[in-house]
């Protein structure tokens, strides 16, 4: 599967949810073509802005779409990666701002 193919994919299953890619296009295609590197490294498709550990059971919470991303959605209006947005982030009619990282430290092998 090529970053093209997995962007018509996924946007037909995440949109219908409420959760839409990024305008910025690059970025998007940036990401797509890391989560499809994870996916051979790996396995599973792991949110490219974490670091995965190759352990399916460790990795679980940060596979793409994360667990993490409703809520960083309903709280900041994007995803951490900025991978996914509500309408509102990518029109503007909301502020683009920081997206913190929710993973607790402990799931990050700190």
């Amino acid at each position: 599967m090529d970053a093209a193919r997995l962007y018509e994919t996924l946007k037909k299953i995440q949109e219908p949810k409420g959760y839409y890619f990024s305008n910025d296009k690059n970025r998007v295609d940036e990401l797509l073509n890391a989560l499809l590197v994870n996916k051979e490294r790996y396995g599973y498709m792991v949110c490219p802005c974490r670091l995965g550990s190759g352990e399916l059971q460790n990795d679980k919470d940060i596979i793409c779409p994360c667990e993490y991303r409703q809520a960083d959605v309903e709280q900041y209006g994007s995803c951490y990666c900025n991978l996914y947005g509500s309408k509102q982030w990518n029109d503007g009619t909301i502020d683009q701002q920081y997206v913190p990282e929710r993973r607790p430290p402990e799931k990050m092998g700190f």
